[in-house]
């Protein structure tokens, strides 16, 4: 594993005191780009008995009904083992995964693929279970964008006003599953990857894998396991932010690793809209300092990553 755990702090999204948590935010997102939210206001029970409980049924499925609900061209449904390869500057049949992604709800964002569903009598609570959990995600993360408004120094609402929000977002169940093969002992569970939007937020089973390295540019690379904290989520960064901040606010690279365990998480992706364009802040740049990246759609950059990855040779 790695050679140390890293101690990150929590923020805690329900403190009347906004103006420390923002503070705090910008410390963070300056160092690693990664740290806790806690008292999000969603229930740590539905969490850990109705999602998990809902994923660990769909992925308990055998494989010829999970491939029914195989991605489709709007990036919604299910993926198989090493249908991904994050880190595509290594040689590798895949990222030993699988996962099921829900896209935003119909009719929000001008796509034709609609969401895939397990069917009712199979899994009767999924869709619902699924849905609920979104709608709580989405207000947690419109609070904890409103923070990081405030942490670079803009209006509360500035994402808003630039129509970034309400977001593209997504949610990814993923599941590593815990039977190993020789074959995989140099396979990842996740290969080293930046995210893709604004912010991510993940919850876990509990069971270890997730590392990150704070400095990507140096060499050897450094890996930090990321220690579970009940009822709290992982927050990090995602390159679009980092680019909107000139590279100020890190989009930190990680990784999972295989652990010999079935290990169970659930990521929500915070994507700008598509026709939102994302260009350095006024505040993020100056004569010594200009801005790194030229201005860019939000939606030209997540099909382009998104293509990449799962790209086959």
């Amino acid at each position: 594993m790695a050679e140390k755990a890293l101690q990150l702090p929590q923020i805690d999204l329900s403190s009347p005191d906004r103006a420390s948590s923002a503070r705090t935010i910008r410390q963070v997102c300056l160092d690693h780009g990664f740290f806790y939210l806690i008292n999000h206001g969603v229930d740590g029970d539905f969490i850990n008995k109705s999602v998990f409980g809902e994923s660990r049924k769909f992925f308990s499925l055998p494989l010829q009904e999970k491939m029914k609900l195989a991605l489709n061209g709007g990036h919604k449904g299910y993926t198989a083992l090493y249908d991904e390869t994050l880190d595509t500057s290594i040689k590798s049949k895949g990222d030993f995964k699988e996962s099921f992604y829900v896209g935003p709800p119909e009719g929000s964002t001008p796509q034709n693929f609609p969401n895939q569903w397990p069917p009712k009598d199979v899994l009767p609570s999924w869709r619902a279970t699924m849905e609920t959990y979104r709608e709580k995600l989405q207000t947690a993360s419109q609070n904890l964008l409103s923070l990081i408004a405030l942490a670079l120094n803009l209006d509360e609402d500035f994402f808003e006003k630039v129509g970034a929000y309400p977001p593209s977002a997504t949610l990814r169940l993923i599941h590593y599953p815990g039977e190993l093969s020789a074959s995989e002992s140099e396979t990842y569970g996740a290969s080293a990857h930046s995210d893709y939007g604004m912010i991510t937020l993940l919850v876990t089973d509990g069971v270890p894998g997730l590392q990150i390295c704070r400095e990507k540019d140096k060499r050897p690379r450094v890996w930090e396991d990321v220690p579970h904290v009940n009822g709290a989520f992982i927050v990090n960064i995602g390159d679009l932010m980092e680019r909107w901040t000139n590279c100020l606010f890190r989009s930190t690279l990680h990784r999972v690793m295989l652990v010999g365990q079935n290990r169970y998480s659930v990521a929500f992706f915070v994507d700008p809209k598509p026709d939102c364009v994302v260009e350095c802040l006024e505040n993020c740049c100056s004569e010594t300092s200009p801005p790194r990246f030229p201005p860019i759609r939000a939606g030209d950059y997540l099909h382009e990553r998104l293509r990449v990855t799962y790209a086959k040779e």
